[in-house]
């Protein structure tokens, strides 16, 4: 396939905001692409290239060679180059760069020069994403949308679905199982107000502790152990404590989830940043183990034996991870199976009472809040369903920066001014509005220097970003805004912390901005 078809359809993607029109499209381009090059358009459309960091950057590209006159390039020959420009290393590293990639613009036209700088500087954000390039492959194969995006789940990526698909039609799905020793997305929880928002929206159900660590995903095959997070990196060499403890438990085939906490002398749990500082550390695991020890902590179990339990109700899936792990590495719950109320239905007395005193108690242990989750429900792997909803007594958000403002005064020489970005319903961020509160000293210098990785230009007073860094947001609500595209901002937005356990395509939809919006105070 040319290059040139998958621009024109990528600036047709970006020109409409109807959700059935890009459908349309992607399900035209993958018939027309088909095994060998779906693989590529998919990726290519939604920002990625295969071969990740190939360390060119804006410096490298803002020289562009005069275009060609007339299309040639092809997908393959694209991908070829950019292999090529991965490769590069050693001494002249850098001079050997340029001259590939001025090689690989020089046989570009305009429009498809174009779209190569955005896809190198993480500029392709016209909404052709994951979720909405899986409905396009579903349309284009005819097979319902939810057999494919469960398929995509299962096998942690898009493209090999993709290839499969294309090549061997809807029986190629029933391959895409889930498998020890594969990680799959885990499932999200919404956001709710209150307990009694949540009791009265799920009915039975139970509340559980909702812990400030790190999310992973633990895989057991006899003696081999692998520990993934929720972006599906393998950190198992930096766990050995998880390898541990997944090692002593009385089976010898399952898959749990769950996170990774630490605690201090006091037996208060640590913060946030010391867990992913700890997480995140790749040299010297003994050293820091010693420093900050680990705790495993799970809520739920995929697999167990031979028995997948994706399918299966939440109250099922919790005797079989009660039967599994010990009270020591299960989170705390309460239980409103017995209520008697239905989803809808305001919740018995007794029981808002005992689910607001489990909150109580659960905020006094110095966790963060709670999860309410459906018992009937099953795992929907990648989601965030209505199922479990997540109530914090703080309102946050998880947001995108899309850019940064130069300091002033003591900030002179560093980002200071986030300005952030939800997703929309088409999968483009959206400007929400901007905030410098929250930022400590250390904190400014460590977003300086990681924006200045992710910058695309810097106008001298504004520096734009690729999507690629996620933080946290307090605020007091939401208000109406001309201002700003999505037509809201936040009141009194502040910076709580990064999260580098998070991709932008986990941060908060406009919606539930829009939904906790209505919860703030």
């Amino acid at each position: 396939m040319l290059l040139v078809t998958l621009v024109d359809v990528s600036d047709a993607v970006a020109a409409t905001r109807s959700r059935s029109r890009k459908t349309e499209l992607l399900a035209e381009l993958f018939l027309a692409a088909g095994p060998e090059d779906a693989p590529l358009a998919i990726a290519y459309l939604s920002g990625r290239v295969p071969q990740g960091r190939i360390g060119v950057g804006w410096s490298t590209l803002r020289d562009a060679p005069a275009p060609a006159a007339a299309p040639s390039l092809t997908l393959h020959d694209v991908d070829a180059a950019l292999a090529g420009l991965a490769a590069v290393a050693g001494k002249g590293a850098q001079a050997e760069r340029r001259r590939r990639a001025a090689a690989l613009l020089g046989a570009a036209t305009e429009t498809e020069q174009r779209f190569l700088v955005g896809l190198l500087t993480g500029e392709v954000r016209q909404g052709a994403l994951d979720a909405m390039a899986a409905e396009g492959l579903a349309a284009a194969s005819g097979v319902p949308a939810e057999e494919v995006r469960r398929a995509v789940m299962l096998r942690g990526a898009l493209v090999p679905v993709a290839r499969a698909l294309l090549a061997e039609g809807r029986a190629a799905l029933g391959a895409f199982r889930l498998t020890v020793g594969r990680p799959v997305r885990p499932m999200l929880a919404a956001t709710a107000g209150s307990v009694a928002e949540a009791l009265a929206a799920l009915g039975s159900c139970a509340v559980e502790e909702k812990l400030d660590g790190i999310r992973v995903q633990v895989h057991r095959d006899g003696e081999r152990v692998s520990v993934w997070t929720r972006t599906l990196e393998d950190i198992t060499e930096r766990l050995p404590e998880v390898v541990e403890v997944a090692r002593a438990l009385p089976v010898e085939r399952c898959v749990l989830d769950g996170e990774v906490i630490a605690y201090d002398e006091a037996g208060r749990p640590r913060t946030f940043q010391e867990i992913a500082g700890r997480t995140g550390s790749r040299t010297d695991v003994a050293k820091a183990r010693a420093l900050v020890p680990v705790v495993p902590v799970f809520f739920d179990v995929l697999l167990v034996g031979e028995q997948e339990l994706l399918d299966a109700p939440f109250a099922r899936r919790h005797r079989e991870l009660a039967a599994l792990v010990g009270e020591e590495h299960r989170v705390r719950r309460y239980v409103a199976e017995e209520s008697g109320a239905g989803p809808g239905a305001p919740p018995a007395a007794d029981v808002l009472a005992g689910g607001e005193d489990f909150l109580a108690e659960t905020l006094k242990r110095g966790h963060e809040g709670v999860v309410v989750k459906d018992l009937d429900a099953p795992y929907s792997a990648g989601r965030r369903g209505a199922a479990w909803r997540k109530v914090k007594p703080v309102h946050t958000l998880d947001l995108v920066v899309l850019a940064a403002e130069w300091g002033h005064g003591r900030r002179t020489g560093k980002l200071s001014n986030l300005h952030l970005g939800a997703r929309g319903e088409d999968g483009e961020l959206v400007m929400l509005g901007k905030t410098f509160k929250g930022l400590t000293d250390a904190m400014l210098a460590e977003q300086t220097e990681r924006l200045l990785e992710l910058a695309v230009s810097d106008d001298g007073h504004t520096v734009r970003v690729r999507p690629g860094l996620v933080v946290e947001i307090a605020f007091d609500g939401v208000q109406r805004s001309s201002r700003y595209p999505a037509g809201l901002t936040l009141r009194f937005a502040r910076v709580i912390r990064y999260r580098p356990d998070k991709t932008p395509q986990e941060a908060d939809t406009v919606e539930a901005v829009r939904e906790a919006g209505a919860g703030a105070v």
